[in-house]
């Protein structure tokens, strides 16, 4: 045999072991490929929570203040904060925009659209669609009237609609068969939003988690601020569900209601319109990881976290009470046996 013919051979030989070892290891290479796009697909959109917040005033009437400050996650999720000033609640609301429709959720503590322009600047906010506006849906994280007063604002808007905060609708609407338990979805077109029951702050409280950023809206179930409770038992219920929610889903930030306490974790007082040197609004998994053995732990009346403070105004308000009464039975002991003694002493 030539040489050249021996070459060729070879030649062929090391070319069937090259295709065939790619061959082989195709299944792998593009299995690897699929994951990593499928990993790099699912992680959330990022967005900027850099803002400083309008820290109200101790003189309102002596100072000017936007009613509604709007600030911009990404060009798709709007963050608005009421103002301090046109009510002491300082409520946070939260815009989501899909390729269909938007969802707003909550809508305040101030119902007159001359103090507060709520629909105004949500419509403004929203993108064009078939010669009009993208419909919008209206939710609430719970019933409480300092986060559905603006509702009336939205009535009448045709491609606007508002969903009831109370728990017969709630269940209703999103499809829960089974409250509490369960997770329902809201499609806003490319978009997807789990909704979680969270009651214990309120009976038909629910936070909002948003795939597309790995946001949770937590309302008032999780906040810097006071979390009161109206039934401990399901508020804790309602942190082991989210908890185990969150295990398999990614998490950036809890975004909740309000803001109460300052960069020290010192409550502001009950009713006002200053909040100075204000920690900030977003919340981590580390604190949501830290609620269900906080809320095993609590007194059941007041007890202080960094991040939180646990609250049960009945409790506290039952407590009060019932020292007032000791105190009164004190005085009325006291100044009967100061009786007894004078007229002792003059008999």
């Amino acid at each position: 045999m030539s040489e050249s013919k021996v070459k060729r051979g070879a030649n062929r030989r090391r070319f069937f072991f090259v295709v065939t070892g790619l061959n082989a290891a195709a299944p792998a290479a593009i299995s690897i490929f699929l994951t990593l796009v499928a990993h790099a697909w699912s992680q959330p959109v990022q967005g900027s929570l850099e803002v400083r917040w309008d820290e109200g005033a101790a003189n309102c009437g002596a100072t000017s203040h936007e009613p509604l400050q709007v600030h911009v996650y990404d060009p798709q999720t709007f963050i608005l904060r009421q103002s301090l000033c046109a009510s002491f609640e300082g409520n946070f609301l939260y815009l989501l925009v899909g390729s269909d429709k938007a969802l707003l959720i909550d809508t305040g503590a101030v119902a007159d659209s001359t103090q507060m322009p709520l629909a105004k600047k949500v419509l403004e906010l929203l993108p064009d669609k078939d010669k009009g506006k993208i419909s919008l849906l209206v939710v609430h994280t719970h019933g409480h009237l300092d986060h559905r007063a603006g509702d009336s604002q939205f009535a009448s808007f045709a491609s606007v609609k508002v969903v009831p905060a109370d728990l017969e609708t709630v269940r209703a609407f999103f499809g829960f068969a089974n409250w509490p338990d369960g997770i329902a979805q809201v499609e806003l077109g490319d978009r997807t939003i789990d909704v979680i029951p969270t009651p214990g702050h309120h009976p038909a409280h629910v936070a909002f988690y948003d795939r597309r950023t790995g946001i949770l809206f937590s309302g008032d179930f999780l906040m810097p601020a006071r979390l009161t409770m109206e039934d401990s038992a399901a508020y804790h219920a309602s942190a082991v569900r989210v908890v185990d929610f969150v295990q398999a889903h990614p998490l950036t930030h809890i975004l909740g209601g309000h803001i109460e306490l300052d960069t020290a974790g010192h409550a502001y007082g009950m009713g006002s319109h200053y909040h100075p040197n204000e920690r900030r609004l977003e919340l981590s998994k580390e604190d949501l990881l830290a609620l269900p053995a906080a809320l095993e732990g609590f007194n059941g009346f007041y007890a202080r976290y960094p991040s939180f403070i646990l609250s049960n105004p009945r409790h506290n308000l039952a407590a009060v009470a019932i020292s007032a009464v000791a105190l009164l039975i004190f005085i009325v002991w006291a100044v009967r046996r100061l009786l007894r003694r004078h007229r002792r002493s003059t008999a």
